[in-house]
């Protein structure tokens, strides 16, 4: 893993979308695995401002994750933060867009329709990611063994807090996410961290001691990882 520290929020925006359009350049027709939370927004800004300079219509997307029972009507959603961020800013066709639904009443069921397109369509060429404060990775969350493929996961407190979800009267208990594998077997990695609040995790996963309690140390395995880290909060 290559860690680019940065002095500001804006450096580390500037510098991550500078990366991902130069990979989207190298190959236009990717398929790109996109998170949602707070550390992305401002690169995804950047990346819609500088739409220009890449081939949008030859990217497909898949969503990294879900909370189970949300959907695109809830603010809280995954869903409703990547149209409203990324796929209608960048005019995404429904086609080339593949995500958990997280009103499914058959969770199984829609974790192996998100496995069968991998399996067709993978592995994801770009993966962008955020770190959990727990140390989780989409909805992989420590544990005593993880999940290598797509899953129905059970939420931790930590994530149960998060900012997306404070204000929603679903009752949340899971998250439909990609495995372990699922985003090991990505050929980049773009790891996006920022904020005082994720300095104590990141202090862990800089010792690189892989352990399913710290899901992101698995990062380390990675042959092509690039770190992009603020400790401020602007």
């Amino acid at each position: 893993m290559n860690i680019n520290r940065c002095n500001t929020l804006a450096e580390l925006n500037e510098l991550a979308s500078a990366l991902i359009i130069h990979e989207l350049q190298v190959k236009p027709a990717s398929l790109v695995c996109a998170a949602t939370g707070n550390s992305p927004t401002g690169v995804y800004q950047k990346l819609v401002e500088k739409k220009d300079s890449i081939a949008v219509d030859s990217l497909t997307f898949i969503k990294l994750d879900e909370w189970y029972g949300l959907g695109i009507d809830d603010a809280g959603s995954c869903e409703y933060y990547l149209h409203k961020n990324l796929l209608e800013p960048l005019k995404i066709s429904p086609a080339k867009y593949i995500a958990f639904d997280g009103k499914s009443e058959d969770a199984e069921k829609e974790c192996s329709r998100v496995a069968n397109y991998l399996d067709e369509h993978g592995p994801i060429d770009l993966c962008i990611l955020g770190l959990g404060q727990n140390g989780h990775i989409a909805f992989n969350e420590p544990a005593e063994n993880l999940q290598p493929r797509t899953h129905l996961g059970t939420l931790s407190e930590t994530s149960l807090t998060h900012a997306m979800v404070k204000g929603t009267d679903a009752h949340l208990k899971f998250g439909l996410t990609l495995g372990m594998a699922d985003i090991l077997q990505s050929k980049k990695i773009i790891l996006l961290v920022n904020g005082r609040h994720k300095n104590a995790v990141m202090g862990k996963l800089l010792e690189q001691k892989i352990s399913t309690q710290l899901p992101a140390s698995f990062l380390w395995l990675h042959a092509a990882v690039e770190c992009f880290y603020c400790a401020n909060d602007n």
